[in-house]
């Protein structure tokens, strides 16, 4: 019971069955092809040695794979992630490269330690206030970014500026400067990139044109001729070390930290989630929250830098057929292998090679097809979308975390803010009631206004809900009576039962009675305990929509017969 809540993946591996061995071991072989160039490209990103993206995979991947309870999920540098966290630590390092590796692991390890608490608090519901739309938006400036900041790399300058914008300006003005030879190896690997999936889609591709294009350096010697190449990666595995840092500047960092264990969470749920829906198994976010946090907290003793998980090497994973968390063990494996005995070849992969890969990274961030289906679908979310990836280009990768959450509270709101409502009544032909202004040949109770209000009555709709039901009351020509169906009411603050007197009071000035039908849960219970119910005499309270209509066919009906009543006396004579 321990081990499957607390370490699912171990409590898996003991219960492993043999004819998973093959595929996984060729998963794994095929995982750590392609997290090599890619790790050594995104270590780039955030201006650190090679040998620390290989770092950021071994211990992280080996972690995972017993605490996490992905079966398909494989963790390690996230082009997103990488660049947040140079955004992070670029400013304080100011140019020093000792300083800048002690940074990222103090970053790494704060990212590890909040997501570890979120997970314990079970915050793991976080993951749903990121709205796919704005999800998507960040993810686009993310890829932006990234294609801003590597150009340089394939046309052999180094771009000055920060940020999107004063970087293009840059690469723009420095076009005279392009080194031809670093230009043709950027565009050779950058076709490599594309066309070897589509030929050979079982290929790491990016293990391949790296690989080639580091022979071709090595044998011709094109660093002689311009051509700018890795240079030494110090071999052996990395020693295990807590980072001595002061509290200063742990709290310098701490806003960009939050930032980067966001957008690592919400990165590694929507992939985690996706293949497990797909092998009809399910994700806890809460316990997702600890494994990445454990995870990160790996990477940083072990001098790497901040982890989430990686989707193009969860989708080679899946699509070799890995069926459990041995893939990763197998993958971490491999990769200490290589940092232990073959360091020495990487000294001569080309700079734009790697640049070629990290352009493709950043072109695979930016989603343009789901911008389409979201345009046709909303155009509110494709602004939300739209203005998310603005934020991101326009003020840095760091604020634009804070904008994308801004933006994912601010449609919460809104939604709640004006939900949609209705004046209900009957077509021909549909059971049950429907909303008349959908429905021109739906027809109502005379006298009676059936309203219904789709969402929660709390302090900051209280008083829309009570201008769209004293709407809809002005809109009857002789209103007898209203009746609020509270069935989407989930809950009612104390501004909401204000709210709902005031809009009683104002009817009954009127001589217009209120009743609530299928009011239940919390809304029901804050009427009975705010008194409302009470002052109501509950014969104004229904089960259903259907009894509150029958008992006010009644009412109309007694109050008929009692005008037919007082009429007859006025009309009889009075006899001597």
């Amino acid at each position: 019971m321990f081990l499957s809540r607390w370490l699912p993946g171990l409590a898996n591996l003991l219960h492993y069955r043999r004819e998973w061995f093959r595929p996984d071991v060729q998963a794994g072989l095929s995982v750590a092809a392609i997290q090599i160039p890619i790790a050594i490209a995104y270590a780039q990103i955030a201006g650190l040695p090679p040998q620390v993206g290989l770092y950021a995979c071994i211990l992280p991947m080996i972690v995972y794979a017993l605490v996490g309870s992905s079966r398909q999920l494989m963790v390690g540098p996230d082009a997103a992630t990488c660049a947040m966290v140079a955004g992070a630590i670029a400013p304080l390092a100011m140019g020093d490269p000792d300083r800048l590796l002690q940074l990222s692991v103090v970053v790494t390890v704060l990212v590890g330690l909040m997501l570890i608490c979120a997970g314990v608090a079970r915050a793991g519901f976080i993951a749903s206030f990121f709205s796919r739309p704005i999800l998507i938006g960040y993810l686009n400036g993310i890829g932006l970014s990234l294609l801003a900041g590597q150009l340089g790399k394939v046309v052999g300058f180094k771009i000055e500026g920060n940020g999107f914008i004063l970087s293009m300006i840059n690469f723009f003005e420095r076009l005279g400067e392009i080194h031809w030879l670093t230009l043709a190896i950027g565009l050779a690997g950058l076709a490599m990139l594309i066309w070897l999936p589509r030929r050979f889609p079982k290929l790491p591709s990016a293990l391949v044109t790296v690989a080639v294009f580091t022979l071709i350096a090595g044998v011709f010697g094109l660093d002689s001729h311009g051509v700018a190449v890795l240079g030494h990666v110090p071999g052996g595995m990395p020693e295990l070390a807590w980072p001595q840092t002061s509290l200063e500047e742990m709290k310098s960092l701490l806003r960009d930290a939050l930032g980067i264990a966001t957008v690592s969470f919400c990165s590694a749920m929507l992939t985690a989630r996706s293949f497990a829906a797909r092998h009809g198994y399910a994700i806890n976010a809460n316990h997702e929250f600890v494994a990445l946090g454990v995870s990160n907290l790996a990477a940083g003793v072990s001098q790497g830098f901040a982890i989430s998980g990686a989707d193009s090497r969860t989708a080679v994973n899946d699509m070799v057929g890995g069926k459990s968390q041995l893939v990763g063990i197998v993958a971490a494996l491999v990769i200490a292998v290589i940092l232990m005995f073959f360091t020495a070849p990487m000294a001569w992969i080309p700079q734009a090679a790697l640049g070629a890969v990290l352009l493709m990274a950043g072109w695979g961030l930016i989603d343009v097809q789901s911008l389409r289906k979201i345009w046709t679908l909303s155009r509110f979310e494709f602004c939300l979308c739209v203005f998310t990836t603005i934020g991101v280009l326009g003020v840095g990768v760091l604020p634009g975390i804070i904008i994308a959450v801004t933006l994912a509270v601010l449609r919460l709101l809104y939604s709640i803010y004006q939900p949609t409502d209705a004046v209900l009544g009957w077509a021909p032909g549909i059971e049950g009631q429907v909303d008349i202004s959908q429905h021109k040949d739906a027809h109502t109770v005379p006298g009676l206004v059936v309203y219904r209000f789709d969402d929660a009555i709390l302090f900051f709709n209280a008083d829309y809900f009570k201008m769209r039901l004293l709407e809809a009351v002005q809109r009857e020509p002789e209103p007898k009576a209203v009746l609020f169906d509270a069935e989407a009411v989930s809950s009612i603050d104390v501004s909401g039962i204000a709210a709902l007197r005031e809009v009683r009071d104002t009817l009954n000035a009127q001589g217009i009675e209120l009743g609530i039908a299928r009011a239940r849960g919390a809304f029901l219970r804050m009427l009975v305990r705010s008194g409302l119910a009470r002052e109501m005499e509950n014969h104004l309270l229904y089960g259903s929509v259907r009894a509150g209509i029958r008992a006010y066919r009644l009412w109309r009906n007694k109050v008929r017969r009692d005008e037919a009543d007082q009429s007859r006396v006025k009309t009889t004579p009075v006899l001597p």
